[in-house]
This record gives structure tokens, C-alpha cells and sequence, in this order.
């Protein structure tokens, strides 16, 4: 394939930064023997995925509290299904013989 060698296309991506902090952050990555654009992709890395994960959670604990408000309503039909299944799960046991 002709373009299969070639290299990703990549972005730049510049911002402003205290001339203390990037000292520090150049010191701290050229003694990790570590280019500073690869920390910052991985710190831009990591960075997303804990906003997906937070997103992901607020959204499961958003779908979970309309799911057990629905539950808390007797008539619901998820209460209908639970009440059956208890009463199924009471049948059962009371079929099972004794050990």
C-alpha cells in the first residue's frame, strides 16, 4: 500500500505556560529521559479518559435513579415482575425437601 508508511497527521497544539513551570517540566522529563510532547499527549490522554469515565458514571447513576424511582411505584411494572418472582422464589422453597 503507497500510504501505509506514512506517519499519522498530528496537530499542534500551543499554549501559554509560566516559565517556571516549563523549567521544571523540561528538568523533570529530560531526568525521566522522556520527551515532554510525549508526557503532555499521555497527560492529555489520561485527562479524557477520566472525563469519559465521569461522564459514563454520571449517566449510569442518572439511568439508575429513573429506574428506581419507577421501582418505588407499586403499580410499576418492574414492582409486578419482582412481586412474581418472590412469590415464585416462596413456591420453590416450599417444594424443596428437607436435607
Amino acid at each position: 500500500m503507497a500510504g501505509a508508511n506514512r506517519a499519522q497527521k498530528l496537530d499542534s497544539f500551543n499554549f501559554r505556560v509560566e516559565p517556571e513551570l516549563k523549567a521544571a517540566f523540561t528538568a523533570a522529563t529530560e531526568a525521566a529521559d522522556r520527551p515532554a510532547a510525549q508526557v503532555l499527549r499521555e497527560f492529555m490522554r489520561g485527562y479524557v479518559e477520566r472525563q469519559e469515565r465521569a461522564a459514563f458514571l454520571a449517566e449510569a447513576r442518572r439511568a439508575s435513579l429513573i429506574v428506581a424511582a419507577a421501582e418505588a411505584d407499586p403499580d410499576s411494572d418492574g414492582a409486578q415482575l419482582q412481586r412474581e418472582l418472590d412469590a415464585n422464589f416462596d413456591d420453590l422453597m416450599r417444594d424443596e425437601p428437607d436435607y
